[in-house]
């Protein structure tokens, strides 16, 4: 009997974590300071998954990512590039192989990601809405 109140904890604790999940949104951000004022999922997956290099300014991109295992950034790979987070590590393992790009710089927290950006011109990167602030512009929401 306990094992059954047990289990019917756990269910309701991961449907009230994945309702949580399912409300998260996701902001792609750039430097208030840069001239890309909004960008298309495509720009945004074309730049995180190595195919482009540059923001639609034509500056080239400095895109930071979050650490693997958060659930902003697989959130943000599964809704901006229809790919899982074992779908991005295997192509940008390939595209590191060949010498052909580097992967976004990966960094701690969401926090860093945004100092990230309000430090650079030229950075992009990507952050759960809520924590967006004046020091960041928004060109892209995610639901």
């Amino acid at each position: 009997m306990k094992f059954n109140a047990i289990m019917k904890n756990a269910i309701a604790v991961a449907m009230l974590a994945g309702a949580a999940a399912a409300q998260a949104q996701v902001a792609v951000i750039v430097n208030p300071k840069s001239p890309t004022a909004t960008m298309t999922a495509d720009q945004v997956s074309g730049i995180f998954l190595g195919k482009s290099s540059t923001l639609p300014s034509g500056a080239t991109a400095a895109a930071a990512d979050l650490p693997e295992g958060a659930a902003t950034r697989d959130l943000f790979y599964s809704k901006v590039t229809g790919k899982q987070a074992a779908q991005v590590k295997a192509a940008w393992s390939r595209i590191v192989f060949s010498g052909k790009g580097t992967p976004p710089k990966e960094l701690a927290s969401a926090a860093d990601v945004k100092k990230f950006v309000a430090a650079n011109p030229d950075a992009v990167g990507y952050i759960e809405k809520s924590a967006v602030d004046a020091t960041v512009k928004v060109v892209l929401s995610v639901d």
